[in-house]
């Protein structure tokens, strides 16, 4: 009676969430680079989608066309299947069934998470009719139902395992290449010699935390940073600004480039014919010759903000990415309490440093208890879980106080501690730079200023 009940049921699919798949990729053929990195066309339970999002990936893969309406019903048309496909108007109704493009990724989960049920239940539905199967041994049939339940767990990854055999040229290959050329750097330099010295650059994969207290510069410290690696090094960078727009950042970057006091550009009646002229050839060096994109927006969703990085590194093959900063990160889990969320957000963050293979540098808040004292893991706030995700965790802290009675010469610029508080593959230590807050500008500690 169970048996016959369990025949008559409807295998588990998601219809709606299958066409708010394919609806959100027509609309933003973006969204295609998201799911294609663990959907494929027989997750899908309507047989008519199957055929949509096989010509999707056909397109992505073999066309310089991008994916929408009339490219997906003509590659349709092409391979014979437009009529299995549910003709024409099938597919142009699809977009109608799309609330957001934004949630692209949480439709396409529903679709996979039915698809394993449907696995599960047909190599279950395998597995009894084995076991009443007198003749096959009973340790060849705990092997094969083994085997099925890991062919379904497997394809929930992507991933694999390698060889050591297959990472061991490849590994001295590279270490050659550093011995001729004399690399001293071995991953992307800050620009700073002190601290790349100690760090040996950012390497790829890594999460880097900037931790410092409010209104310390570690907005600075990064777009210091983003410009050196993209200006002096030709990296590529994408610089996530979740708390100020991109004509902000662009007049910050403007101003520490041309060294010029950002006041000025504010108020611009400030401004002198020299600093104009100032500004203008720093425009010039940035149009032409920095390869650095900005997002600038605000409380940025962690699904969106995955799927623009993997925008940026698909499409613009960015080297490295900023985001300032993680407390603006809004969380997918509404519902966890903040310490949880930012512990989902840090180790989502590590885990995206991983799949793009690139660095990704993040900046947080310390306490603001820590005052002048130098901070440590422990001060990060709002979460533990972002001192154990990162690999490299940066502090900046005032080197010196200003002298009793007088301020500091702004034109000399103040010294500033990077303090090395965690270095997972290298020693912790500290560096020292020179911070121009009138410039938002850092630059190495001059030999001079070092003695």
């Amino acid at each position: 009676m169970a048996e016959s009940g369990l025949r008559d049921k409807i295998p588990p699919n998601n219809l709606e969430a299958e066409k708010a798949t394919l609806g959100a990729i027509l609309m933003n053929s973006d969204a295609l680079l998201v799911v294609s990195k663990f959907l494929s066309p027989d997750d899908f339970y309507k047989n008519a989608n199957k055929k949509i999002f096989q010509a999707m990936l056909n397109l992505d893969q073999h066309s310089s066309n991008n994916v929408d309406i009339l490219t997906v019903i003509q590659e349709l048309k092409r391979i014979g299947e437009l009529d299995a496909a549910g003709g024409a108007a099938y597919v142009s109704s699809l977009t109608s069934e799309v609330p957001t493009t934004a949630n692209v990724e949480y439709y396409a989960q529903i679709v996979k998470d039915n698809s394993v049920r449907r696995s599960l239940i047909q190599t279950s539905n395998e597995i009894i009719a084995g076991a009443f199967d007198d003749t096959v041994p009973t340790g060849a049939m705990l092997e094969e139902a083994e085997r099925k339940i890991f062919d379904i767990t497997d394809k929930q990854h992507t991933t694999d395992y390698q060889a050591v055999s297959s990472i061991i040229n490849p590994l001295f290959n590279m270490i050659e290449m550093r011995k001729d050329k004399g690399l001293d750097c071995t991953g992307i330099p800050s620009g700073y010699p002190d601290l790349d010295s100690k760090t040996n650059g950012f390497q790829d994969s890594e999460l880097i935390i900037i931790g410092a207290r409010p209104s310390k510069g570690k907005t600075a410290l990064a777009l210091s940073m983003a410009a050196n690696i993209a200006g002096k090094y030709g990296k590529r960078v994408g610089f996530f600004s979740l708390e100020q727009d991109a004509m902000a950042i662009m007049q910050r970057l403007l101003a520490g480039e041309a060294k010029v006091n950002s006041r000025h550009i504010q108020n611009s009646g400030l401004l002198t014919h020299r600093e104009i002229s100032k500004l203008y050839a720093a425009g010039g060096k940035f149009y032409v010759d920095y390869p650095l994109f900005i997002c600038d927006t605000p409380n940025m969703r962690l699904i969106d903000l995955r799927t623009e990085a993997r925008k940026l590194k698909a499409k613009e093959k960015v080297d490295i990415i900023f985001i300032d900063y993680i407390g603006l990160i809004t969380s997918d889990s509404r519902d966890q309490q903040r310490h949880e969320q930012v512990a989902e957000i840090s180790r989502s963050l590590k885990q995206l440093a991983r799949e793009l293979k690139i660095p990704i540098i993040v900046l947080a808040q310390v306490r603001r208890e820590v005052k002048d004292d130098k901070p440590s893991l422990s001060d990060l706030r709002e979460s533990g879980s972002i001192e154990q995700d990162a690999d490299v965790v940066l502090f900046l802290h005032d080197a010196k106080k200003k002298d009793e009675g007088g301020e500091t010469d702004v034109s000399a610029g103040k010294e500033v501690d990077i303090i090395i508080a965690k270095n997972r593959n290298g020693p912790i230590g500290e560096a020292q730079l020179l911070f121009f807050p009138a410039y938002t500008r850092f630059e190495p500690l001059t030999r001079e200023r070092q003695q």
